[in-house]
């Protein structure tokens, strides 16, 4: 795998593809590549008139939308470095961020500018209103004159119109560093995960090869994860531009309902999600379905029938032009897994982590086993750190060209995170079989210790819990020495079912006996607590463990 320039591809896909759509907002503008190009150049000469350095840094908070796409290859195509920020961070937590990564330049929401101030982030040299481009705020007056010079700027230095000869972009090294990606995770403090340009570059080249040839140019994705999320980021977004692909951006809250409209209109060629949307459809759409035919699937001639009904209008519902559905950032509830596959839905479960940009593992949905994740990328190594990884789970280290370069401004935390030959421990638990298939086995910090030394992986027993009627999500923690199930119930449809709130809670405390008859005695659940409201979530929808903690 020789190393290619990463803005150097998205130049010549930018001038190969002029006139083709690039970023959409759903229901909303529609930017030729052309025009992406044209913003990006009026933001390099914003960036050059307000003293921007290659290797400056360019935070960057907002929404799924176009702009952010524009802002982010803005920064990248000049030599600046993109920190890209959760907009579901709370205030206070954007202000540390932007400070702590020291960015000069703060790209944002207008919804979320109005609970931020700029007396709280004193090192920015100007503030950009994500929506129009417009500044907010600069600590220069002489800086709102480049903006309202800025047409007169263009059109002296592009008299005759800008081309696609005029796009010329920074060429990146492979150690250069690229971008700084804040993680999100289930613990309470952000770590800014510091990528170069060679773990980007591993993988869009895997990217390359694993979508050739069914994405080209003329392919479309809706970008449905938040896009400063790694996973979102690289392969619903920054992959499709070194293509010549057009993304479409949802722009509003990725619920099942407008996910699904949105590939009925827009018929993706490939779909990438968490693991969450999917299941939700099964349970909201499929499981009812299921549940009437029980009793003609016994049938067989009935049974292939019904089974491919399933297919066929799942396949419907996600657009009906995907070669595939890739899942990952989360563990998937086993029983929907054998449902899809029971029923050949084209879908693969990969692996990865904001620290390998993202990707660890990934195999195509037709090559892939059941209860994996798939095989190790071009360019990157795994080992299980076990005695006998093939049987006994150990934790799952990672080197090569797709991981970080260590956590920005933090030495401790990245000596923390490898081991002394070099070897990034990524926390997570695994085994492997002889094929190279990595089967994921919970996170090292969730595991609890049982009653006579036997290790507990609470997600296993939470994919249990899940499938229960009733039970929306659910989370195993350790309290007083046995093991309580924290349960978030669908009380909407228990008040449909005509249940009132105690005998719908007792109902599914009523499914306790049957769960504990799947689990081995050491693992048995004592008691089941129910709330009120949702979990506390990160943006990919894993459930924030920290928060629920009791010892």
């Amino acid at each position: 795998m020789d190393f290619v320039s990463v803005n150097k591809m998205l130049e010549k896909s930018f001038k190969e593809n002029w006139e083709r759509p690039a970023l959409s907002n759903y229901k909303g503008v529609t930017l030729c590549y052309k025009d992406v190009a044209k913003r990006i150049k009026h933001l390099h000469i914003c960036f050059e008139k307000c003293g921007l350095q290659k290797g400056d840094k360019v935070a960057i908070c907002s929404r799924n939308q176009a702009n952010w796409g524009v802002c982010f290859l803005a920064s990248l195509t000049y030599g600046a470095v993109p920190v890209p920020i959760l907009h579901e961070f709370k205030p206070g937590n954007i202000h540390y961020l932007v400070n702590h990564s020291e960015a000069k330049v703060l790209f944002v929401d207008d919804v979320l500018w109005e609970n931020l101030s700029e007396s709280e982030m004193p090192e920015l040299y100007v503030i950009v209103q994500m929506n129009t481009l417009k500044y907010l705020y600069s600590r220069d007056t002489d800086l709102k004159l480049v903006r309202d010079n800025l047409p007169d700027t263009f059109a002296s230095e592009f008299p005759g119109g800008f081309t696609p000869n005029d796009v010329n972009y920074y060429e990146d090294k492979p150690d250069d560093l690229a971008l700084i990606n804040y993680t999100s995770g289930t613990s309470g403090f952000s770590k800014g995960v510091m990528l170069s340009y060679l773990a980007l570059y591993t993988n869009l080249y895997f990217a390359r090869e694993y979508a050739e040839p069914q994405m080209t140019c003329e392919s479309e994705v809706v970008s449905i994860l938040p896009t400063a999320h790694m996973y979102g980021m690289m392969f619903e977004f920054l992959f499709e531009m070194t293509i010549g692909a057009h993304v479409h951006f949802l722009t509003r809250v990725p619920s099942p309902k407008v996910i699904l409209a949105a590939f009925a209109e827009v018929r993706p060629d490939v779909i990438i999600s968490v693991p969450l949307i999917i299941e939700k459809v099964y349970k909201t759409q499929i499981k009812p379905l299921i549940d009437r035919s029980s009793m003609f699937i016994y049938i067989p001639v009935l049974n292939q029938f019904i089974l491919k009904k399933f297919r066929n209008g799942l396949i419907d519902a996600f657009g009906g032009r995907f070669e595939e559905v890739i899942l990952g950032g989360a563990a998937f509830n086993p029983e929907v897994e054998k449902f899809l596959r029971k029923i050949h839905f084209p879908f693969t479960v990969g692996y990865g982590m904001t620290e390998c940009a993202p990707l660890v593992t990934y195999a195509k949905w037709y090559k892939n086993k059941p209860g994996s994740c798939g095989q190790v990328i071009a360019g990157c190594s795994l080992r299980i750190d076990s005695p006998d990884p093939r049987k006994i789970p150990g934790e799952i280290q990672i080197k090569g060209g797709n991981v970080f370069s260590g956590y920005y401004k933090n030495k401790e935390a990245t000596s923390q995170a490898f081991t002394e030959d070099g070897w990034f421990k990524t926390g997570d638990m695994g085994i492997i079989d002889s094929d190279g298939f990595l089967y994921l086995r919970g996170r090292l910090k969730c595991m609890i210790l049982g009653p006579s030394g036997q290790n507990i992986y609470p997600e296993e027993i939470e994919a249990v819990l899940n499938n229960l009627n009733y039970v929306v999500d659910s989370l195993v923690i350790e309290d007083n020495g046995g093991l309580t199930a924290l349960i978030y119930p669908d009380y909407h449809q228990g008040e449909l079912d005509g249940m009132d709130r105690e005998k719908f809670l007792n109902r599914i405390e009523g499914y306790l006996p049957e769960v504990n008859k799947e689990l081995p005695n050491y693992a048995q659940i004592r008691k089941m607590e129910f709330l009120p409201e949702d979990f506390e979530r990160t943006p990919k929808r894993s459930i924030k463990r920290y928060l629920y903690q009791r010892n």
